[in-house]
Parts: structure tokens; C-alpha cells; sequence
């Protein structure tokens, strides 16, 4: 089997998800032809040498509807033989991408993809697409499913976590992301974005908020609360009769925040490489993806992570950097305690509770990020993964070169 290589990637920033947001005016469209740009021109790549563009989206309707990975490509100026096509795996779609992109390139069938994805979701919002996983209602009674909030909480319950724990998770993460901003440590990947008169809206992450703390997050009141007694809690305690009540300890300061962005990452194999005159950074190790219980829903990472593992023949030790996604503070904390992972080694320049969770290109966002914190930290193998709606895991593992 050929190996498949991470040779750049580049990212916008992310800009809040709402109407007054800096990237709200930009069109998703707009978001995924700025970075394929700009990955063609700072490498100088001849296009026509990159088979396909593999871009996740979750919300796959309007605006980001009909391909807009094949539409980006064309926007971008890329060669006409450049195919592109959208995927969507809910929150894990922009590393899927790049799994996707990787066996391809593995198999010889393909010398160079850009994958990724983008999600505007001040314009499209999340949940637009309907789906009858959860619209439905003999599937969602069959299969008690709830909201992804409750499942949260549910974890959280379940694991013991107060109120205090998860906002004590979410403080750092902000603290960290405030530190990694001011190092100016995403430079590497975040190309911010201008307008066509070359007018600067966003060119840091948005959503970074200094000063948040325990104290300050304690102020928020539960998010999903009343939901859960309007039945939900109920419906989800059908699935675990040991508990008897779930404990509402999430919040839109300690969850994931609404953001507008995208990201490409160029993947090819060693022959594209030496055609192209340029050097890998990466090497895609080993991949794995899950199915779990749909109730909960949020727990995939961790058999994600040990099927990956167990792929690649190594033990989680082996890992020097880990990517979790911040969907819900209780999402990381449950994946370090149940694999012994120090929080030290994990999202160690924040996450999507301080950052934001573009749901299609974030899986291949914390995936950039981690390659770059790999050569700035000089470590070797990094490990990525996101839990995914409906009951799913995914995990990826990175080895620097």
C-alpha cells in the first residue's frame, strides 16, 4: 500500500456564526474558493495535477448545496479535469475528507486531492437539512434520540462531572486559545480573508474570548434544561434506567461556538511530490471510524481511537499530540479518562469551546493544527478525532515527516 502525504494546508479564520459576524456578508462558495487559492499559490501547484476536491458540509442545502466543491474548484481558477465532491458525516466531515482523500492516494488510484470542508453557519444554520434521524418520530422514538446537548449532559451524569468540572475544562481551553493567539501559533495554516478590494474582515479567530473563567461561566444558565423536561430527558433515560435523572451541566460557554469558515488540506503520494518539487510534512498513518450508541451518541471517540490504534500497532502512549473536538467540555474529559490521556497533551491550543466548530472543516482544521503544533513542538505522531451525530466516532493518526 502507497503512502498518502499532507504536503500544506490552509484554513480562514473563524468568524462568529451569526448576523453580525465579520464573515457572515461572505458566501460559504466564497470561504472554500479563498483557500483553495491560496493553497494553489503559495505552492505553486499546477492544478492540473490534483485529481479531486473532497470537501465535508454538513448542511448541505442552498448556499452549500449543489457540490460546492466542484463549484469551488471552478471559482478558484482550478484545471477543468479537477472533479470535486461534497460528503457529509455530520461533525467528523472535513477529517472524513481527508481519510477519504488518504485511501484514495493509498490505493494508487489517485496522486494528489484536496480535502477538507467549509460550513457558513451565520446562512445557513445548522439543522436546516431536516434528515428523519431527527424529524421523524417513530425513528426517534424507536432509537431515543435526542438532542446532542442531552446527550452531553447525559455523558456528564453518567461520568460524574459537575457543573464545576465542565466549566473548570472550558476556562482552559479559553485560556489556551488566548495564549496560542497571542503567539501568533496558527499562522502557519490561518490565511485571513479579504474582500475583492482587498479589504481585511477577519484574520484571527473571532470567537476568543480573554478573561472567561470559572467564575464568569458559572453566570450562564443550563442550555438544555428545559428541553430535556419537556421529555427529552425522559425518552433518553428509557435507554439508561440507571440513572435517575439527568444533571443540565452544558452551556453556550463550556459547548462548541457557532462559526463561519473553511479548510483544505493538499494530500498526494510520494511520486507528486517529487514531480511537484514539494516536501511532505505528514504522512497519514492510520484511520479508523465507529458506530455507537445513538442515544448518547457522543462517545465514539475513544473506540474511534482504539481501533485506529490498533491499526497502526501502537498504544495511545505511543501519541505525542492529541486533536478531541470540543463539541461539549464532557466530550474531551470522558476521552482522557477512559484512555489515561493527560490533559497536557490534549488541544493544547484550545479547542471549539474557546475557537469554534465549523462543522464541515473542522475535523480537517484541528487535523492542520496538530500537524503544525507537531513541527513546532518537534514530535512525531499526533492523533485526531470527533464524536458525530446519530452514534459515531472517528480517528485519525498523523505522523510528522
Amino acid at each position: 500500500m502507497a503512502d498518502a502525504f499532507i504536503y500544506d494546508a490552509v484554513r480562514t479564520p473563524r468568524g462568529r456564526g451569526k448576523s453580525d459576524g465579520s464573515l457572515h456578508d461572505v458566501q460559504p462558495v466564497q470561504l472554500l474558493t479563498h483557500v483553495l487559492r491560496h493553497l494553489r499559490d503559495r505552492n505553486q501547484l499546477d492544478t492540473a495535477l490534483v485529481d479531486d476536491v473532497i470537501m465535508g458540509c454538513v448542511t448541505p442545502i442552498g448556499e452549500q448545496g449543489g457540490d460546492i466543491a466542484r463549484t469551488a474548484a471552478l471559482e478558484a481558477g482550478y484545471a477543468e479535469t479537477v472533479a470535486g465532491v461534497q460528503l457529509n458525516r455530520f461533525c467528523s466531515s472535513g477529517l472524513e475528507a481527508i481519510n477519504m482523500a488518504g485511501a484514495y492516494v493509498m490505493s494508487g488510484q489517485v496522486d494528489a486531492i484536496v480535502a477538507g470542508g467549509v460550513e457558513a453557519m451565520s446562512r445557513v444554520p445548522m439543522g436546516a437539512d431536516g434528515g428523519a434521524l431527527f424529524t421523524n418520530p417513530e425513528i426517534v422514538a424507536r432509537h431515543n434520540i435526542v438532542p446532542q446537548g442531552i446527550s452531553a449532559d447525559l455523558i456528564a451524569t453518567k461520568h460524574g462531572y459537575s457543573r464545576n468540572d465542565v466549566d473548570s475544562y472550558a476556562a482552559e481551553s479559553y485560556r489556551r486559545a488566548v495564549e496560542a493567539q497571542a503567539a501568533d501559533r496558527f499562522s502557519r495554516t490561518l490565511v485571513p480573508y479579504r474582500d475583492d478590494l482587498g479589504i481585511t474582515l477577519l484574520d484571527r479567530d473571532e470567537g476568543v474570548r480573554p478573561g472567561t473563567t470559572v467564575e464568569s461561566l458559572s453566570k450562564l444558565k443550563p442550555a438544555f434544561e428545559a428541553m430535556g423536561q419537556m421529555g427529552l430527558d425522559a425518552l433518553a433515560l428509557l435507554k439508561y434506567p440507571d440513572q435517575s435523572r439527568i444533571n443540565h451541566v452544558h452551556h453556550a460557554g463550556n459547548s462548541s461556538q457557532i462559526v463561519d469558515g473553511a479548510a483544505g488540506v493538499l494530500i498526494g503520494s510520494r511520486a507528486f511530490g517529487e514531480k511537484t518539487g514539494l516536501k511532505p510534512r505528514a504522512r497519514i498513518k492510520a484511520f479508523a471510524i465507529v458506530g455507537s450508541e445513538p442515544t448518547i451518541m457522543l462517545t465514539g471517540p475513544v473506540p474511534a481511537t482504539r481501533k485506529a490504534l490498533k491499526r497502526a500497532g501502537m498504544d495511545v502512549g505511543d501519541i505525542d499530540l492529541f486533536e478531541v473536538n470540543e463539541a461539549f467540555a464532557a466530550i474531551p474529559m470522558v476521552f482522557m479518562d477512559e484512555l489515561g490521556v493527560d490533559h497536557s497533551l490534549i488541544n493544547i491550543n484550545g479547542g471549539s469551546i474557546a475557537l469554534g466548530h465549523p462543522l464541515g472543516a473542522t475535523g480537517a482544521i484541528i487535523s492542520a493544527t496538530l500537524i503544525d503544533e507537531l513541527e513546532r513542538t518537534d514530535k512525531q505522531f499526533g492523533l485526531s478525532t470527533l464524536c458525530i451525530g446519530g452514534g459515531m466516532g472517528i480517528a485519525t493518526i498523523f505522523e510528522r515527516v
